[in-house]
């Protein structure tokens, strides 16, 4: 895919900057959990540090954010009357893991649902199970997902392994259609308004060639995603129509509506979809914004977005808001104090006039900021942004 994207949209890049934020904490939250104490050796995480794309120590990184994590002395694991550093979570970030775990049981059916529909867009109405691991995170679905909605759920799932042979070759099939699940957020838009379904433009009225072409487009009638049709060969406009509505709903059944083009593209034979998918979307501006934001292209949906902000806000989402904000204010009380120490050490080598913190102006304060630390702010938000698990 070559290096384009969509015309810039602030707003939604500000979305994709804030969401893609807080990556390798959210992983050393989901390591931490995996101890029943919620607490572990500095050393264990150092020895991932690597896996997380992290340089340097890990203490330091857990330093920087003091809301979040705590780091403590602790008898030693191999025992003896040793003491090592070990780290947990803070009461505040604990009570926050907890409203998201919460969270995420309260939403199991609505996870069943999600999962359902994804496979009714399947072919064969199935899906491998380790390709689903891409749509884990998009989907909102959690590490042990199999573990919670199979048992509930026998009568709409089965795993099978059609080739025995084969490692990872397990596959999660869906037994039963549900008809109630196989109606198109399209669809459920157009009976909301009792109107015919059609695609919806989201771009402004100034972009009236963009609007004349969603107007051709939806001159042909709309191909639900959860129709057969696609597997009988039609004409390239049918193609296209019936794969525009695939990833439209696709994006539809995703927490954050948006999703990596190269996981998409993983599932081009599964869902149907053209060689160039990425193109695809381009040429559908009124529905898809195609970023390339640290050179990781990311399709949003528009209409899932009101400026900035998603317009419906599933319950998982709204709590790990409030641990990137708990987050960002770890960090920012860190780099409050790092900003404090360089200002005294620069009082004592004279550098600097001896003023009030309160009485620096912006400007100045500016001017104080180190290229060291600049640069490993760059480095930092490099690591961050990069395609993680949530």
């Amino acid at each position: 895919m070559g290096r384009w994207s969509s015309p810039k949209d602030p707003a939604l890049e500000a979305a994709l900057r804030r969401n893609r934020r807080w990556v390798v904490n959210n992983q050393i939250k989901r390591l931490l959990l995996r101890f029943p104490s919620r607490t572990a050796p500095v050393r264990f995480l150092q020895s991932r540090f690597k896996t997380l794309d992290l340089m340097g120590r890990a203490a330091n990184w857990l330093r920087k954010y003091p809301s979040c994590f705590e780091v403590f002395s602790a008898d030693s694991q191999s025992g003896g009357s040793e003491q090592e550093t070990h780290f947990g979570f803070t009461k505040r970030m604990a009570a926050l893991v907890d409203a998201e775990e919460a969270a995420v049981a309260a939403s199991e059916p609505a996870m069943a649902d999600r999962l359902a529909r994804v496979l009714m867009l399947a072919r064969g109405r199935r899906l491998q199970v380790s390709k689903l691991a891409a749509l884990r995170a998009p989907l909102g679905l959690p590490d042990d997902y199999l573990l919670r909605l199979l048992p509930a759920h026998t009568d709409l799932f089965r795993l099978s392994n059609p080739y025995p042979h084969r490692r990872n070759a397990s596959e999660l099939e869906l037994i039963r259609w549900a008809p109630s699940l196989a109606v198109s957020a399209v669809e459920a838009a157009a009976a909301a308004t009792n109107s015919v379904p059609q695609f919806t433009c989201s771009l402004p009225a100034s972009w009236a060639k963009s609007h004349a072409k969603m107007d051709e487009f939806n001159s042909t009638p709309y191909i639900s995603p959860y129709s057969e049709v696609w597997s009988v060969p039609g004409t390239n406009a049918e193609v296209e129509k019936r794969a525009v509505a695939v990833v439209h709903e696709l994006l539809s059944l995703t927490l954050w509506k948006k999703m990596s083009i190269l996981k998409l593209e993983h599932f081009r034979r599964e869902f149907g979809l053209p060689e160039d998918t990425a193109r695809m979307l381009l040429r559908h501006p009124c529905l898809f914004y195609v970023s390339n934001r640290y050179k990781i292209h990311t399709v949003v949906l528009r209409e899932g977005y009101e400026g900035s902000e998603l317009k419906v806000k599933d319950p998982v989402v709204m709590a790990k808001d409030m641990l990137g904000e708990l987050m960002q204010e770890g960090l920012h009380e860190y780099n409050q104090r790092r900003r404090a120490a360089n200002l005294e050490k620069k009082r004592r080598r004279g550098e600097i006039e001896v003023k009030k913190e309160e009485e620096l102006g912006g400007e100045e304060l500016a001017r104080l900021v180190s290229a060291e630390k600049r640069e490993e702010r760059r480095r930092f938000y490099r690591i961050l942004f990069g395609d993680g698990n949530r």
